[in-house]
């Protein structure tokens, strides 16, 4: 018998042996889905016993697969909550019947709808992991758990269909175009209207549309200044109010989309995804047939300007401004950076892009301190300022702290831009490289870049733009030499506090 027989005999008995498993897994699973349906019928008619043992067994069974556990008897719970929890599921377990979701399908009705609720209509339908609500869906749980929400209410979605018509667009249905929202997810309650009332399936939206009205304090001095003209539909009045129309999103990421976007095998993804969010989401493991996610991060809204069917017409300019969240700025006027200054400029450049006939859009993404987070963020300002940090280290104290300068990772930023149809930028309104790069390699140009104007840089902000020129941001101007960037500084802490001067000598000293 040669090596090659022999080969070929050894993975014919690997194979034999892992159908076996396969069979022998199923069966176990159906089994064990039969004895929970007898034990929670026997448990809703009071017949299970409590106390030590049961509890034992519970730990026993905790490597089981679905898991379980029996709640105790005079544990509060909704009438229609059921004594056990399941913390995993498998394909091809009894029941389990997910709706097929062909990702890309141009037309909605059989591409499927995004179905992850956990209703009990719904739960062995979903063809998702994760939660609607993003990063509020711990919220909808807290709401659930103290009796403030039933946890069977079903949304009603009369007279909540879009003010406006967006798409479908030819993005819609490549799947490579879009991988980290639903394309359809704004028409759901509707598109899936049968399906909801006949069938019973909790089927929810993960885009709104709306309009309404913006006004910012700084509108009011461009409307004076003469940088905004008042016009009486998108420059409403001399207090500079803008009509807008306005897009929320929530994530829903397309899995095997999302991990060829980033250069990685989809295990690899589900793997990290998984232990990285402690373990939160075991079915990334174990429903390797689900390909959704619906991750617990937080969203992007747009904010249009002008007619919003401008967005997708490539004979019409566009100017556009990508803006990632920064709290102390936007909201609340720290001038550490240049956050809000910028964001205005770019809601100014975008109205007068659409009074001059063409379109303006700003979209702002959840993505507070580089997507590190507020407590980080704060850590790495006071690391800066107890040293007087110069330009030139501006971005190592990050590193140090969070293991890397940035984690926004814009690779995903442009499925918005395809979801409206976006097929070219006129002018945007921005000095990322990573951003721009991220759009240009998604195939959509862009024709002019727009720097922020030095007059609208703050004086402690001078330190952060100087860093990022250096580090590769755009700019009309001059690009420093590490000898000038030396000379760069920011505001120490004895130029905004004296007492944290003293604390700070008290700590080191």
């Amino acid at each position: 018998m040669t090596s090659s027989t022999s080969s070929d005999g050894t993975l014919n008995k690997i194979l034999q042996s892992l159908q076996k498993f396969q069979v022998d897994h199923s069966q176990f699973a159906s089994s064990i889905e039969t004895m929970k349906e007898w034990v929670e019928l026997l448990a809703s008619q009071g017949n299970l016993p409590n106390g030590p043992q049961e509890a034992s067994l519970a730990s026993e069974n905790a490597e089981m697969a679905p898991i379980t556990a029996k709640l105790g008897a005079d544990t509060p719970r909704k009438a229609s909550g059921t004594s056990r929890i399941i913390l995993t599921t498998y394909p091809g377990q009894s029941g389990i019947s997910p709706i097929v979701m062909d990702w890309g399908n141009p037309d909605p009705l059989k591409r499927g709808p995004v179905v992850v609720s956990r209703h009990p209509d719904t739960v062995k339908r979903r063809n998702a992991i994760g939660a609607h609500g993003g990063s509020y869906s711990i919220y909808y749980a807290l709401a659930v758990a103290s009796k403030n929400l039933d946890v069977d209410h079903r949304p009603d979605f009369t007279n909540t269909e879009p003010p406006v018509n967006l798409g479908p667009f030819p993005q819609w249905s490549d799947p490579k175009k879009i991988v980290s929202m639903d394309p359809w997810g704004h028409r759901a309650p509707w598109d899936f209207h049968d399906m909801i009332k006949k069938g019973g399936v909790d089927i929810r939206p993960t885009i709104a549309v709306t309009r309404a009205h913006m006004k910012l304090p700084e509108l009011k001095q461009s409307v004076e200044s003469g940088r905004l003209k008042v016009d009486g539909k998108i420059c409403l009045n001399e207090s500079g109010e803008l009509a807008v129309t306005k897009v929320a999103v929530e994530p829903v990421w397309y899995l095997p989309g999302v991990a060829e976007r980033f250069g990685i095998d989809e295990g690899t993804l589900r793997r990290s995804l998984f232990e990285n969010t402690g373990g939160s989401y075991p079915e990334l493991i174990t429903r390797g047939d689900i390909k959704l996610f619906l991750p617990p991060i937080g969203g992007l809204t747009v904010y249009c300007f002008g007619d919003p069917a401008k967005m997708s017409d490539p004979n019409v300019k566009l100017a556009l401004r990508v803006h990632d969240e920064c709290n102390g700025s936007d909201v609340f006027g720290s001038d550490i950076c240049t956050c809000r200054p910028y964001l205005i400029f770019g809601i100014e450049e975008a109205v007068k892009e659409a009074q001059r006939g063409g379109s303006g859009v700003v979209i702002y993404f959840r993505k507070e301190g580089r997507a590190l987070g507020e407590v980080t963020k704060y850590l790495v300002y006071n690391a800066r300022k107890y040293c007087r940090l110069w330009a030139s280290e501006y971005f190592k104290r990050t590193e140090n702290i969070a293991g890397v300068k940035d984690m926004r990772f814009q690779a995903l930023m442009p499925d918005i831009l395809h979801w409206l149809g976006i097929t070219k930028i006129d002018r945007m309104l921005s000095m990322s490289n990573m951003k721009h790069d991220a759009i240009v390699e998604q195939g959509i140009p862009i024709h002019e870049r727009v720097p922020i104007p030095d007059e609208l840089i703050p004086e402690d902000g001078r330190v952060e733009i100087d860093a990022k020129i250096h580090a590769g941001y755009f700019t009309t101007g001059k690009i420093m030499t590490m000898e000038e960037l030396n000379k760069v500084q920011g505001r120490a802490w004895e130029d905004v506090d004296v007492s944290v001067l003293s604390f700070s000598m008290i700590s080191t000293g």
